[in-house]
């Protein structure tokens, strides 16, 4: 009697742990993720021979429209993003062409950064796509966070599993470790720069680091945002590409 007494209680604090850990997704989910977005950014290869910057605005929709327009440097200028839920396609002004990103292609680099397609085009919230448990508490410099492990439900999650580290006060993330399934950590996040925008925490600076590629990682920074904006509906057509 004791000893199933004991596994109920168990299995109650589990059930508690995981309604505790699935609340602060949902937090970090609320401060993440928007109706839809306007914003512009500089986006900084940190190279070891050097870096350069490609400034950029993006159009968001919710979770399955986006539209990019790069608009510097020269090199850059007037190259062009659409996704429309699963599929992507780019247009280069120096052929006049668009092509299409799909498959295998979208694990390949953004521009030689340590951003790959996949993580452009995957903008789903968290608790869409994983599962969460609390698995401790840590110091990130003078932020005290939670630490969360995060174990994808659906088959399609870009990445297996994440570790994330939530501001136990903002509910903003402020480190994030992306694993394959076999364990092997592919990539690195860390969010700096915490602004409260429209009664929204978020991270004006993201640093990524592709673990599996030299250099010193890349800086993402948002240098306008605009959260739950009228967008016109061209703007996610692939007549906007050319224009």
């Amino acid at each position: 009697m004791k000893t199933r007494l004991t596994l109920i209680l168990s299995i109650c604090i589990l059930q508690a742990f995981s309604q505790d850990a699935t609340t602060i997704l949902e937090k970090v989910d609320a401060n993440m993720s928007s109706r839809n977005r306007i914003f512009e950014s500089s986006m900084t290869i940190l190279g070891k021979r050097g870096s350069r910057t490609i400034v950029s605005k993006s159009y968001a929709e919710g979770t399955k429209q986006s539209f990019t327009e790069y608009l510097s440097p020269a090199s850059e200028k007037g190259t062009k993003m659409l996704k429309l839920d699963k599929q992507l396609w780019i247009y280069s002004p120096s052929t006049d062409r668009t092509i299409q990103i799909s498959g295998h292609m979208l694990k390949q680099s953004v521009m030689g950064s340590d951003l790959s397609y996949e993580d452009m085009m995957d903008d789903r919230k968290l608790t869409a796509v994983y599962n969460a448990k609390i698995t401790g508490e840590e110091m990130l410099g003078d932020r005290k966070t939670i630490v969360l492990e995060l174990t994808a439900k659906v088959e399609d999650a870009a990445y297996y599993a994440q570790k994330i580290w939530v501001d136990a006060v903002r509910f903003v993330p402020l480190k994030q470790e992306l694993f394959a399934k076999g364990g092997k950590l592919l990539k690195r996040m860390e969010m700096k720069d915490i602004r409260q925008i429209q009664g929204r925490w978020f991270p004006a600076t993201i640093v990524y680091k592709d673990m599996l590629k030299q250099g010193e990682g890349t800086e993402f920074r948002m240098t306008s945002i605009k959260f739950d904006q009228e967008i016109p509906d061209y703007i996610f057509t692939k007549a906007a590409l050319k224009k």
